[in-house]
């Protein structure tokens, strides 16, 4: 998993009917701004203000170490990403404290800050702004104590950060930098005076006990509160469009949806070609009027012949009345023929007369019909392979396919994997009457990195299951089938001791076919690069069979 596909719903779980919520598996509650001021308030009246900084700054450092200490153990997939800086604004963002403008981030080194962090609508300075009016002082204090805190654990090393603008005292933004704590000058002194000495070192060794004691956030229970992704986004377009083939993808079936033309939309067994039917029909002139689909691998010769043209009282056995054809139905609207590579060579035939003269005739008829329709055709099968086999009419797949539509793998389109499965949960909770509010962390890790070779089709069997076996309230791993949670087993050596070279090779080998000869995959599961996987398989190919 990347930070960038990270998701509140996967971290959160909620237990209403218990009163308990856990983040990252560790329980959590909620607080409201205006209480939180308050709280401030009170510390001010009971303490004076500059204990009440301390004890807010240091309550701060600990929470972003905790915070930090649980990404690395929870998730340690992300931790190298964490470390290069990339998870702290989203961290922020997530946590609400306020929109990161911008973030920069250095060696510390160079006499420039650690960190700098430019924050918008930061919530002690709208709390503050709230609450008493413009400051004479920077007042985000917590938000100060919770950045040294995570990225000293991060670094390993005691940060602190300080703030020289502030939105409560009028400045344009809140304005963080950190350093580490060696590297801050005698000027800065006064202002550390607020961590009173607490550090990475301290922190660690008070709290190790408690973090080493494993705690399982429970599971059987009932919910009754639903935190299902909003739909009113998925019916204004496509439904999931977040991968950069799928936007590219769409965008061009949204220019061809402006013109009559034929599409042939091609790609694997369940990646959603119905779909896009609908959604090239929807965004035509021709919405208005109907779209009919027919399976042409689902019928026999003589159904389909009726099925497609309709059919006159007595035409054949059975023919007992006037039929009308699917082709004469979408008059004026949008045919759509899936699994067109499945004609015969006679309907075949007869389609290329309906594109080329717009007419038709229904089966025992001799009275001649005119049609306008806008023919989609979708096929799994190389339509192009089965015209030099001589399966499929040349001319007709010319016709056919004037603007081709390749519709990717889902394996191929990460970035849409989590989107989909959350559209899919709720809409599961709608029709099954459940209350899942979202995927588990650990089970939105192994739906990304499975292979998907039935793609959307598979993900929508898989959440539907999951939705219906998990207790709730999230969909945990071990509702997931069992083909996402095979190991892959290491080489035996019941036949001897073999060098280490056969050894790795055995095993590369052995991933790579238990992932379905993916590559990319093999090579992320491997740690190395695609390049280091292509040459070394390379090498295996040339090397001679010794055995």
């Amino acid at each position: 998993m990347k930070t960038s596909q990270l998701d509140l719903r996967e971290l959160l779980a909620f237990k209403p009917h218990g009163g308990t919520m856990s983040f990252l598996g560790q329980r959590t509650y909620l607080t409201d701004m205006i209480s939180h001021g308050m709280l401030r308030k009170e510390l001010f009246k009971t303490v004076g203000q500059e204990a009440a900084r301390t004890i807010i700054t240091r309550s701060g450092f600990i929470r972003g170490w905790l915070l930090a200490e649980q990404i690395k153990r929870k998730m340690p997939e992300v931790w190298s990403e964490a470390r290069q800086g990339k998870l702290g604004p989203m961290i922020c963002s997530m946590f609400g404290f306020g929109e990161v403008l911008t973030s920069h981030r250095t060696d510390g080194l160079s006499g420039d800050p650690l960190v700098e962090t430019y924050f918008i609508g930061a919530y002690e300075a709208d709390q503050e702004l709230r609450l008493n009016g413009q400051s004479t002082d920077v007042v985000c204090w917590e938000q100060v104590g919770f950045a040294s805190g995570y990225v000293s654990n991060v670094q390993q090393r005691t940060v602190y950060f300080i703030e020289p603008e502030c939105q409560a005292k009028g400045d344009c933004h809140c304005r963080l930098i950190g350093n580490y704590l060696e590297q801050w000058d005698d000027a800065t002194l006064p202002l550390l005076k607020y961590y009173n000495g607490i550090n990475n070192d301290n922190i660690k060794a008070e709290v190790q006990d408690i973090l080493n004691i494993e705690e399982y956030f429970p599971r059987n229970f009932n919910v009754d509160m639903d935190f299902d992704t909003k739909k009113s986004h998925i019916h204004s377009g496509y439904p999931i469009k977040n991968s950069y083939p799928m936007q590219k993808l769409i965008e061009m079936a949204n220019n061809v949806a402006k013109v009559p033309t034929s599409i042939l939309i091609t790609g694997e067994s369940g990646v959603g070609k119905e779909k896009l039917v609908d959604f090239i029909h929807r965004n035509s002139d021709k919405n208005d009027k109907p779209l009919m689909a027919i399976n042409c691998g689902a019928l026999t010769e003589s159904l389909l012949d009726s099925e497609l043209f309709g059919h006159v009282k007595g035409a054949f056995t059975g023919a007992e009345n006037n039929k009308m054809g699917l082709i004469e139905s979408a008059n004026g609207g949008t045919l759509f023929l899936d699994e067109v590579g499945e004609l015969s060579p006679s309907m075949q035939t007869k389609l290329l007369r309906v594109i080329q003269e717009k007419q038709i005739r229904r089966v025992g008829d001799n009275n001649i019909k005119d049609v306008d329709v806008r023919i989609i055709s979708a096929t799994n099968k190389d339509l192009e392979a089965a015209v030099e086999a001589g399966d499929f009419r040349q001319d007709l797949y010319y016709r056919l396919n004037v603007i081709e539509l390749k519709i990717p793998p889902l394996r191929n389109r990460g970035e849409d994997i989590l989107p989909l499965a959350r559209f899919f949960i709720s809409d599961f909770n709608e029709k099954l009457g459940r209350q899942i509010t979202g995927l588990n962390y650990k089970t939105a890790d192994l739906l990304l990195n499975y292979d998907w070779p039935g793609n959307i089709r598979q993900l929508a069997n898989t959440i539907e299951r999951a939705v219906v076996l998990s207790p709730g309230p999230q969909i945990m791993p071990e509702d997931l089938p069992d083909e996402f949670h095979q190991n892959i087993t290491t080489p035996s050596i019941n036949n001897g001791i073999k060098p280490l070279n056969t050894i790795e090779k055995d095993y590369i080998v052995s991933v790579l076919e238990t992932l379905n000869n993916n590559k990319a995959l093999t090579a992320k599961k491997l740690g190395m690069s695609l390049a280091t996987l292509y040459r070394k398989l390379k090498e295996y190919d040339e090397q001679p069979n010794l055995e």
